[in-house]
């Protein structure tokens, strides 16, 4: 690889975004039902300390906001992507929506109530699984670290049927990231693996005292 692991994901869903444009699809997704699928999921991350404000970390074209404004209608929402382009479309889509920003970034800026963070890992490329995996401890510690309540997000799972993996993405072991973020982030974990996509949800709710 010529650049950082970042930088080529990037270039990868830029061209995604010219080739689809804002769709499930220009962010590789297959369609709009297991987006909303994944979307519902990363959200349970509200249910226990009520509505707040949110970090959407790889937000793409904001597509995950519609769901959010239903669930937390008024509360303030922060987008965040690699893409420029990315950033532009989600602008362009609900940059009149009050509370709401977006911006180029691979961490949130500030912190918020919530942040989540869907398909993020997903496309590893030519990384290696170790130092792809390095990648997604770096984001979880920027999502640990600017989520007030809790964060979520979701990962592409090992126990995928071997014949349908493909090489350029990456398939985590559900039992490691569990025990990551057990041990570094927080006693309360849940692992959600039983919405029937081949990909887990994981939901951090920090300990009281941090």
């Amino acid at each position: 690889m010529n650049g950082s692991p970042l930088d080529e994901v990037a270039g990868y869903y830029g061209g995604r975004l010219r080739e689809h444009g804002a769709t499930p699809q220009g962010v590789d997704w297959n369609g709009a039902e297991s987006q909303f699928t994944r979307f519902r999921q990363l959200l349970k991350v509200l249910e226990r300390d009520g509505p707040g404000s949110i970090n959407d970390l790889g937000c793409g074209y904001g597509a995950l906001l519609d769901e959010f404004d239903r669930i937390a209608p008024g509360q303030a929402y922060a987008g965040f992507d690699l893409v420029p382009a990315m950033v532009q479309e989600a602008t362009a889509r609900h940059g009149a929506r009050p509370r709401t920003r977006f911006a180029v970034g691979a961490a949130p800026d500030a912190p918020a109530d919530y942040g989540v963070a869907s398909g993020i890992f997903n496309v590893r490329l030519d990384s290696s699984d170790e130092s792809w995996w390095e990648v997604i401890v770096g984001a979880l510690d920027s999502l640990h670290a600017t989520s007030l309540r809790g964060f979520a997000f979701n990962c592409l799972t090992s126990y995928s049927d071997r014949p349908l993996m493909k090489p350029h993405l990456y398939y985590a072991d559900p039992m490691r990231v569990f025990d990551h973020c057990k041990r570094r982030y927080s006693h309360q974990v849940a692992l959600l693996h039983d919405y029937g996509l081949y990909e887990f949800t994981v939901i951090v709710r920090q300990d009281v005292h941090r």
